[in-house]
């Protein structure tokens, strides 16, 4: 090991490597290969991901510079030179998402026949549209908020949409009790004001808040056409009648987000998910991590703002558009008609001994499976948790659960089998971030319908993704098991590339039992057969393959280290491969985030190279890949190589055995690595997109989406072959009796 591996200047500071995925991915909305909508839906992207940023990467920093932290990360920074440079850097990525907005994506979508307008372009038909929307809909449900001496400034929730309003009392000859007519249902009513109460201090400037409702959504579409007006719009064209006897100077959207990071004190668990509801009301109140304005804003609002609102200048953000993007994320299923800017939807493949009228647990006990998400139907591990629900020789299921849907099949079917009697265990992390209140309230369903819950461990996170189901087969008790890499959702299934695995191999059934085991109650396994499970193990277990690797290469044999993860920021975990890499062992990275290694210290000899993909699918699967002297061990993980997930959360990996299985899981990698549409590559600690002239274009996720159709199409084309096979023989079935009884016939008369 090489001490000067762990120099400060070896490393790239995780917070900045963010910032620079996220500006990755806000590439994909400038490419024009991609659907015009889809360009439009990763620029919503960008500003989703950011805000979460800012909600939990942005407050730590903010908590340890207050708590006057001035210890380094591994790129030698302290808290305080981390939060400057990350909204330096984020301040930058503004100005450019908005030039995205602003120069390509509005002229290519109005060219489409797609407009946003402002009220005063449209049509009189359309402005009566929008009278009558603001009377019907809007004005019952909004509520002026005034800052006066008997009124304080009021409280601004995170990431909600507001207009502030800088208005000053009419003067008096204009407040003579004109009548004024507002729109009640289809009714229009005509009203004398009351008079405003008494103000002493008339000529002052007022100011006033008003939240846009976030009930509706935020595009307003005008009818029989593409042309959409923002909701915040539309309550600014309004607003004077909210505000009777005032003149109304200037409004200036804006929005703040919070520090919304849970903090839940784990001293015991007896009464975690109280603490959790606690702290889930809690947060709402962070404080503000930053104020994003309008950029024509008026200073006396904007100063206003930033005074009670208590915002570094730093942390000030005026924007050249509409405050917060995400709106473009909805944008494409509400344009209608128009299939030919959004990706061509496929239809996964689902392998029809996973279907529901197949012998699931039959296909298991055959062989291993492996499973490579969205290309593979989700349905398959859905059907994998039915089967077991409702099969009468399923003695017990236990599971992990870390992020679900909304609304999901699985909780539904762990619910049936618990109300069938069988013996359900779910271990339900209800400190999943941003998902503590989903979270909460399905352990809390999942509880009335009889299963056991486990709300986690104290002081970890469990992001393990485990299903083990225990039957009863003829020859005994058998245990069938799912292992993955992503979460139990069938919604971001969807999106996400993730990796499972479902197998009945005797020594990862007898590992999860320990695991499971020790999960519920006070076991410590002293050993597990073939699962490697963190806290500590996972790290052991690399840092032995990595040594393995290093000694093949001082033989001077080759020797290859092959990883996909969604982030790599461990400091020795980097150091490591640093060791192998100068020790002259390849290595391989497909990192789609967070990049904290460089790849340019002369000691490595160019031995590591670091690939991102970003393109329609987020890559999510985690695949760790070792091969020397004419062998390759491949595992699949729960856990990226991150100190979180090695130190501090359960996590699980687990190898890919079977021969057809793990050529699989190969062959996955190599498509990956030999993508140079959707590629980037690391060059020091700067990533570049990947040069591809002169090179057949090879997009590895089409070519798993072609992959899947086609064993779609193969299996229908079986299926039809089967149908007519069958018809053939019914036919045949039917007349040959009536043959042979005419052909004996026939016979005696001779």
């Amino acid at each position: 090991m090489y001490k000067d591996f762990y120099q400060s200047q070896n490393y790239v500071n995780r917070e900045l490597s963010w910032i620079d995925f996220n500006g990755r991915v806000l590439e994909e909305a400038q490419q024009k290969d991609n659907p015009l909508l889809e360009r439009a839906n990763f620029l919503g992207i960008t500003q989703s991901n950011v805000d979460e940023f800012f909600m939990v990467r942005v407050a730590s920093l903010h908590k340890l510079v207050a708590a006057n932290v001035t210890t380094t990360d591994a790129s030698g920074m302290t808290p305080e030179e981390q939060l400057k440079a990350v909204n330096e850097k984020e301040h930058r990525m503004v100005a450019k998402r908005y030039r995205v907005y602003n120069n390509e994506l509005l002229p290519a979508l109005a060219k489409e026949g797609i407009f946003f307008r402002h009220f005063t372009e449209l049509d009189n038909q359309q402005q009566e549209f929008l009278r009558r929307y603001f009377n019907e809909e809007l004005l019952p449900v909004l509520t002026p908020m005034a800052d006066d001496s008997s009124r304080p400034f009021p409280f601004i929730s995170n990431n909600s949409l507001n207009i502030a309003i800088k208005l000053k009392r009419a003067p008096k000859d204009s407040q003579v009790q004109a009548p004024q007519t507002v729109l009640e249902g289809d009714q229009e009513v005509t009203g004398r004001p009351q008079e405003p109460h008494d103000d002493r201090n008339e000529a002052e400037e007022k100011f006033a808040t008003v939240r846009v409702p976030d009930i509706y959504r935020r595009l307003v579409k005008l009818p029989h056409e593409n042309t959409f007006v923002l909701l915040d719009e539309v309550v600014k064209q309004f607003l004077d009648l909210l505000f009777p006897g005032y003149v109304i100077q200037s409004t200036g959207t804006y929005r703040v987000s919070r520090d919304m990071d849970l903090d839940v004190a784990e001293a015991d668990t007896s009464d975690l998910l109280r603490a959790v509801q606690h702290q889930l009301r809690e947060r709402e109140h962070g404080s503000v991590m930053r104020l994003e304005v309008q950029g024509d804003i008026d200073p006396w609002l904007e100063n206003h703002l930033v005074k009670n609102l208590k915002v570094n200048t730093i942390a000030l953000y005026r924007v050249d558009g509409p405050v917060d993007l995400t709106f473009l994320k909805k944008l494409s299923g509400m344009v209608h008609g128009r299939d030919d800017l959004r990706y061509r939807p496929f239809k996964p493949y689902l392998d029809p001994q996973f279907d529901m009228d197949s012998d699931l647990f039959a296909a298991m006990r055959e062989k291993d499976h492996l499973v490579q998400h969205p290309y593979d139907n989700f349905q398959s591990v859905v059907n994998f948790i039915h089967k077991a629900a409702v099969d009468k020789n399923v003695l017990a299921i236990k599971m992990t659960l870390y992020r679900v849907s909304g609304n999901s099949p699985i909780i539904k079917y762990l619910g049936q089998a618990a109300q069938a009697g069988k013996q359900v265990t779910v271990l339900v992390e209800v400190k999943a971030r941003f998902d503590e209140k989903n979270n909460v309230r399905w352990a809390r369903r999942l509880e009335q319908m009889g299963c056991h819950v486990i709300y986690g461990l104290v002081g970890l996170k469990t992001h393990c993704k485990l299903a083990l189901v225990i039957r009863r087969d003829h020859d005994g008790i058998r245990r069938y098991v799912h292992l993955g890499t992503g979460n139990y959702n069938d919604v971001t299934a969807n999106f996400y590339t993730d990796m499972g695995l479902f197998t009945c191999d005797y020594e990862i059934g007898v590992d999860m039992t320990n695991l499971f085991n020790m999960l519920s109650g006070f076991a410590r396994p002293r050993y597990f057969h073939k699962l490697h499970v963190s806290p500590h193990g996972i790290r052991q277990f690399i840092d032995d393959k990595i040594d393995e690797q290093i000694e093949v290469a001082k033989s001077g044999n080759p020797a290859l280290i092959r990883m996909k993860m969604n982030s790599l920021s461990d400091k020795q975990i980097i150091a490591r491969l640093y060791d192998a890499a100068a020790a002259g062992v390849k290595v391989q990275l497909l990192v789609r985030g967070i990049t904290c290694l460089r790849n340019d210290l002369p000691v490595l000899n160019g031995n590591i190279e670091v690939h991102s993909i970003v393109g329609r699918f987020l890559e999510h699967s985690r695949i760790y890949y070792f091969e020397s002297n004419g062998h390759s061990d491949i595992y699949l993980s729960s856990a990226d190589m991150m100190t979180r997930n090695l130190n501090r959360r359960v996590e699980e990996l687990f190898p890919v055995e079977g021969a057809r299985t793990k050529q699989k899981a190969i062959n996955i990698f190599d498509k990956m690595w030999n993508d140079n549409v959707n590629t980037w590559v690391l060059h020091g600690s700067e990533y570049e997109l990947l040069d591809s002239a002169g090179q057949a274009r090879f997009n590895s996720q089409q070519y798993f989406v072609d992959e899947a159709e086609k064993h779609q199409a193969d299996e229908h084309r079986e299926q039809e072959n089967k149908r007519h096979l069958s018809t053939v023989f019914e036919t045949l079935t039917r007349h040959v009796p009536r043959l042979h009884l005419k052909r004996v016939k026939n016979n005696q008369h001779d």
